[in-house]
């Protein structure tokens, strides 16, 4: 009864990090719509708005892979078996590459605003 209940949990989990990367797309795709609506009504470059969108993007995937890492352990532990600690091992990887990526970029986006900054002032 209790492995069934800790199964439910991991699969709930898992729907959570879904529903966050679904949204992360929505809410990517909506402010994408708009900068490219401003961008034709001025005629101005989007580089730095897709800097945003990209940051903003990958945050909301890295939050639902974190969710996603978090129901295969769960998971994991109730039904061991070697393919899905060998899956979880890939996932945690994945999820590990994409977080030095991400910080580089949150980086990057940082130090070009200090730059607009610096040239506004």
């Amino acid at each position: 009864m209790l492995p069934d209940i800790i199964l439910r949990i991991s699969h709930i989990i898992g729907i959570l990090a879904i529903v966050i990367i679904v949204w992360g797309i929505l809410v990517t795709m909506y402010r994408f719509l708009i900068y490219e609506y401003l961008r034709m009504k001025k005629h101005y470059h989007m580089h730095k708005q897709r800097e945003i969108l990209r940051h903003t993007f990958g945050t909301y995937l890295l939050l639902g892979l974190e969710f996603l890492i978090a129901a295969d352990i769960i998971k994991t532990i109730i039904e061991f078996t070697w393919k899905d600690l060998g899956m979880l091992g890939g996932i945690v990887v994945i999820r590990t590459i994409i977080a030095i990526f991400l910080d580089r970029e949150v980086e990057d986006v940082r130090h070009y605003r200090e730059i607009e900054e610096d040239k506004e002032k």
